[in-house]
């Protein structure tokens, strides 16, 4: 659990030291954990269905369409830049705990909204709230992981966000009939609520921090009860030895704070591939499917009913293939499922975007949508919220998957406030070959710079991390 269970060369495995009873506890507390993820997902897709009918209640044009979908994504970036100081001072549960309350009250927002003024209001808040447990959650369930299943742990953030997805589709299909945007936002006042419940009364501190908070009784307390009082001593004596063996080099990362920390020479590295990654994901086209599917859908010529429904395969396929990703991810490892994930994206957008420009009809593009969601959500999509987990040192780690997450938000706000005015501009065609050269050159990117992290210690990722950006130096000695 946390660095507290992280291996140490030439000694026993994680698994050895952590019993089944212990391991179906820690999954316990990641199930609750995810569910920040889950309010992700639901509201980046219930605004897909609902945008249809919001537009004409409101009477919105083309501009103000996309302020409701990316007005949130102003919030997140605020939320998730906030988040890592927020969790560093209140701990993660309280942390995660707060977010959902502050989703709670964004959804109430929405709900009662008059006119489009108040909406955008309600979608900050709720912006505010999923950007900073997007930050949080991946930091959190890092640090209750055992290095072996650390990639099966951290991916189920992105399970519960397209389970989030999913269900918000399957909402909006309900709803469409009546059309009933109110009702759409409203069903997400209860996972927010099962958020701050679970949170409070169900989950622990995460060892690390109360480790770094110089409160080892109750770390040892954790960690003991999922394993045994003799385990937890050994792996407190352990994190102590590493602390004291890295206090030269991260006290030259903490002892600045926030910009300071994260651009210390020991963390550049990994800085450099958590922002690239982050804008990566984005820029390579995932949200402009995940929040435009009905609407590009519909501009083939269906109804708007018959979008949001085409529009579930692609949440039923996006969670599919994310199980799969979850069964790889420990054993084929996160490399390797990034290089064939950004190979197929950056295929199937050629594809997508030929399919428009030479006329295929409303079949083809959902096809090539549906293969654009099985190379995205088998690879990049899970891998990103785990390496944001994995890659930076435990001093600053709350901090670089802070500031990670909000150049993610950063991304998505770019690309979804532009996305339809560049379709107008130049077509959709065109407008998907963008983000399939985005994908190319992703693709060199992970080739050169990013490194295996599948069942290792910070140490080891770190000094993998190093021999690529800087392959004639030699580590520093450990």
């Amino acid at each position: 659990m946390v660095q507290g269970f992280s291996r140490e060369p030439g000694t026993e495995g994680p698994l050895d030291e952590v019993p089944p009873a212990g391991l179906r506890k820690i999954r316990r507390w990641a199930s609750v954990i995810a569910l920040g993820g889950f309010l992700f997902g639901f509201d980046t897709g219930v605004v897909s269905g609902a945008l249809l009918f919001i537009k004409r209640d409101f009477g919105l044009d083309a501009a103000e369409q996309g302020a409701v979908v990316s007005v949130l994504l102003i919030g997140a970036m605020a939320g998730a830049l906030g988040a890592g100081r927020l969790a560093e001072r209140l701990g993660r549960r309280k942390a995660l705990a707060l977010e959902g309350t502050v989703f709670l009250i964004g959804t109430a927002l929405a709900v009662l909204a008059p006119g489009f003024a108040v909406l955008l209001v309600a979608r900050v808040v709720l912006g505010l709230a999923v950007g900073a447990a997007s930050a949080t959650v991946p930091v959190y369930l890092s640090e209750i992981s055992p290095p072996d299943i650390r990639g099966r742990v951290l991916s189920a953030n992105q399970l519960m966000i397209t389970v989030g997805i999913l269900v918000a589709y399957l909402i909006n299909l309900a709803f469409a009939g009546s059309g009933n945007w109110r009702a759409m936002f409203a069903v997400g006042a209860v996972p927010a609520v099962l958020v701050v419940a679970g949170a409070m009364l169900l989950l622990p501190e995460s060892p690390q921090w109360l480790i770094l908070h110089d409160r080892p009784d109750r770390a040892r307390k954790i960690i003991a009860s999922v394993t045994n009082d003799a385990t937890a001593d050994r792996l407190l004596e352990r994190a102590r030895q590493r602390r004291a063996r890295h206090a030269g080099e991260e006290s030259g990362t903490a002892k600045g704070t926030g910009r300071r920390a994260l651009l210390a020479p020991a963390v550049r590295p990994a800085l450099i591939v958590g922002l690239t990654l982050a804008a990566v994901q984005q820029f390579g086209g995932i949200n402009t499917i995940i929040y435009y599917a009905p609407t590009i859908i519909e501009q083939t010529g269906l109804t708007a009913s018959n979008s949001i429904f085409y529009s579930v395969f692609i949440g039923v396929v996006n969670l599919a293939m994310t199980l799969v990703a979850i069964h790889l991810i420990d054993r084929w490892g996160r490399r390797r499922l990034m290089l064939i994930s950004l190979t197929g994206m950056g295929v199937t957008l050629v594809l997508l975007g030929l399919s428009f420009v030479a006329g295929w009809g409303s079949g083809m593009p959902l096809v090539f949508m549906l293969l654009y969601i099985i190379a995205y959500s088998g690879g990049l999509g899970p891998v990103f919220w785990v390496l944001v987990g994995e890659l930076f040192p435990p001093a600053v780690r709350s901090r670089g998957s802070s500031v990670s997450t909000t150049t993610n938000w950063a991304s998505n706000f770019v690309v979804g406030q532009a996305f339809l005015p560049v379709v107008q501009a130049i077509g959709q065609g065109p407008t998907f070959w963008i983000f399939a050269a985005v994908c190319a050159g992703a693709l060199l990117f992970v080739a050169r710079f990013v490194p295996e992290t599948k069942g290792r210690t910070f140490e080891e990722v770190d000094a993998a991390l190093r021999s690529r950006f800087h392959p004639h130096t030699p580590a520093p000695a450990r």
